[in-house]
């Protein structure tokens, strides 16, 4: 009973009301909403923290920004439920002009998004060039991980959220986790043009994942680990993730000498072994599945593909 009473004491209001509903088409930063609602931040503020507390909702800081998007389904299906349905019983002059001013915040995100890649587009570009096509790579992830259901996937080092749009459609629910802030708001602007809901982008390391033990059924690192400084740990919290029998596909690069990859763009790693990633693989408690060779450039492109075991994860030593 005091649950019920929460929720519908945080309802009983129209403004909570309409940020709801926005919720439900994507997450919003607190300055978005306050723009779509045509009300100052901190007034929007209390609103969101009534919210929150109610558990309709939850707030994510990303740089600078924070981040709302809608709480546990467990409380908040029933509430967009029962939105939905009266939304068809009359028009919602407010709900017409949100839709409006949601649209315009799309555009503004999108507008940014191609900025960037428009300023950066030389440094992706030059790396881009020194191996085969991207869409060979992708290709070859889709024929790695085959017909077998995705169900529950986490994109670690999402970076601007391709991996999420090229699985997450068929994934039951997806989710991108990336330590730049700049980098989750292009997946965000990207991912919404793409209409997919059932992704969720949050800023987190990929040595503490925001996922609980056991949570996801196929992890992804793609072109994540050659800028980690402890790639086994890396690993090990991928796998500590993963369900039993789920799987891990990383995709990075073959040992190499392009020493400038280094101290021009971070690398933390010139390449991998296949002995190597065997190695943290077997001290992450997973058993390797099946390994690709994608060639065609001074950077050979490789895919490594495991499923997590049931026996017990050892401690991996960094390396």
């Amino acid at each position: 009973m005091t649950l019920s009473l929460d929720i519908f004491r945080a309802l009983a209001d129209a403004t909570r009301l309409r940020i709801m509903a926005l919720l439900q088409s994507m997450e919003l930063s607190v300055g978005e909403l306050a723009q779509v609602l045509g009300q100052s931040q901190p007034r929007v503020s209390r609103h969101v923290k009534i919210l929150c507390d109610a558990g309709l909702a939850e707030r994510r800081k990303e740089g600078s920004w924070v981040f709302v998007a809608l709480g546990e389904p467990v409380r908040v299906d029933p509430v967009l439920a029962a939105l939905d349905a009266w939304r068809g019983v009359e028009a919602d002059h407010w709900a017409v002009a949100d839709a409006a001013r949601l649209a315009a915040v799309r555009a503004d995100r999108a507008s940014a998004a191609n900025a960037w890649f428009e300023a950066n587009a030389g440094q992706w570009d030059a790396i881009r060039s020194l191996h085969i096509a991207e869409s060979e790579v992708e290709a070859a992830m889709v024929r790695v991980l085959g017909d077998a259901p995705i169900g529950h996937l986490i994109d670690i080092g999402t970076g601007t959220g391709r991996m999420l749009e090229l699985f997450g459609a068929s994934a039951t629910q997806a989710l991108g986790i990336d330590r730049s802030s700049e980098m989750l708001r292009l997946a965000r602007a990207k991912l919404a043009e793409r209409g997919l809901t059932n992704t969720e982008l949050r800023q987190a390391d990929l040595y503490a994942l925001p996922m609980t033990d056991a949570g996801a059924d196929l992890a992804i690192l793609h072109h994540v680990l050659h800028f980690a400084q402890q790639p086994g740990a890396a690993i090990l919290e991928a796998a500590r993730v993963l369900a039993p029998g789920g799987r891990l596909l990383i995709a990075d690069f073959a040992p190499h000498e392009r020493e400038e990859l280094r101290l021009r763009d971070a690398h933390a790693r010139l390449g991998f072994s296949d002995d190597q990633i065997a190695a943290w693989f077997a001290a992450a408690g997973l058993a390797s599945a099946r390994t690709e060779t994608l060639e065609g450039g001074e950077l050979t492109v490789k895919l490594w593909l495991a499923r997590k075991r049931g026996d017990v994860i050892k401690e991996v030593k960094a390396a």
